[in-house]
């Protein structure tokens, strides 16, 4: 006799498997903790598999589970496309995403899109969260993001990944800073001291392999995981930056900050990244959609 999955046993899996407890799946999908732990013991009893590991408190996805997430959302997913066909007009956007985006993308360029693409689909929820490019890819390829927006090449082979828009880097300094009156030499990048962001950023990558690219490191004075910390420590005259242009732009234009001309090349692409198993709904396609044509339309190349 074949195995009786329900819905609800669907969504605790995938719940728990993107939460990592009982508890916090419990709480998402307003059930009790007996009724959810109840009902992943029954889901694995009944396909006569586990489905987690289970080190300490939580719950991690063994390989079979994560092979069967993806089609466990999908069938969630399919299942909810049924039911709100039924109840909404043919076509309207329904659903949730969650969207894991690099400081520079999500703090300068995600909230305004978002903003545009949520008021053309009320019926929609977009969840945004920030974090280092290194970490945006651990969440998708976790599957704990239907997407990610990164600053650079997406290195990991098991992703996808596709360039969305261009970005350049700015060295800029204080006013009053010592190498704020001219352009740098390869010996001032040496030797200057540099505010930068934490490891794992895309921007301080991308700002170290132009350094390499000439024979040079740089002196880390400090290392900050926030632009607004990076521009307040050289607004103090702590150091030299290195930031995207669009996280400076106001404190250039009102001379707040001086862009330093020198010989590194600081030009990246911003690329969206995602997992080649994880189910992609058509509000996923939908929202893809929306911010390849707003790269030209909204955003445009950095020049």
């Amino acid at each position: 006799m074949s195995p009786q999955v329900s819905f609800r046993q669907l969504q605790v899996f995938a719940s728990v498997a993107r939460l990592g407890t009982v508890s916090a799946a419990a709480e998402a999908l307003s059930l009790s903790q007996s009724a959810t732990s109840q009902a992943l013991a029954d889901l694995e009893r009944q396909l006569g598999v586990a489905l987690f590991e289970r080190p300490g408190r939580r719950l991690v996805l063994n390989e079979l589970g994560r092979g069967l997430l993806p089609r466990a959302e999908a069938l969630l997913d399919d299942l909810a496309g049924f039911v709100a066909a039924a109840r909404e007009p043919e076509g309207e956007l329904r659903g949730s995403l969650d969207v894991s985006a690099s400081a520079t993308v999500g703090t300068y360029l995600l909230p305004g899109l978002v903003g545009c693409f949520s008021e053309a689909h009320p019926n929609v929820e977009l969840r945004l969260r920030l974090r280092n490019t290194h970490e945006v890819v651990g969440d998708v390829l976790r599957l704990e993001a239907d997407l990610g927006l990164i600053e650079g090449e997406c290195r990991e082979p098991a992703l996808v990944s596709e360039p969305w828009c261009e970005d350049r880097l700015v060295v800029v300094a204080a006013p009053g800073h010592p190498l704020a009156s001219g352009g740098l030499e390869d010996g001032d990048l040496a030797e200057a001291g540099w505010i930068l962001r934490e490891p794992g950023s895309g921007t301080r990558e991308v700002f170290e392999q132009a350094m390499r690219d000439r024979g040079l490191s740089p002196r880390v004075r400090m290392a900050l995981g926030q632009h607004e910390a990076i521009k307040q420590a050289v607004l103090a005259g702590l150091g030299l930056g290195c930031l995207s242009a669009l996280s400076v732009a106001g404190e250039l234009e009102r001379g707040e900050l001086m862009a330093l001309d020198s010989r590194l090349v600081l030009r990246r692409t911003f690329s969206l990244v995602w997992h080649p198993d994880r189910y992609r709904s058509p509000l996923w396609q939908a929202f893809k959609v929306f911010l390849v044509e707003s790269r030209d339309d909204r955003i445009g190349r950095v020049p």
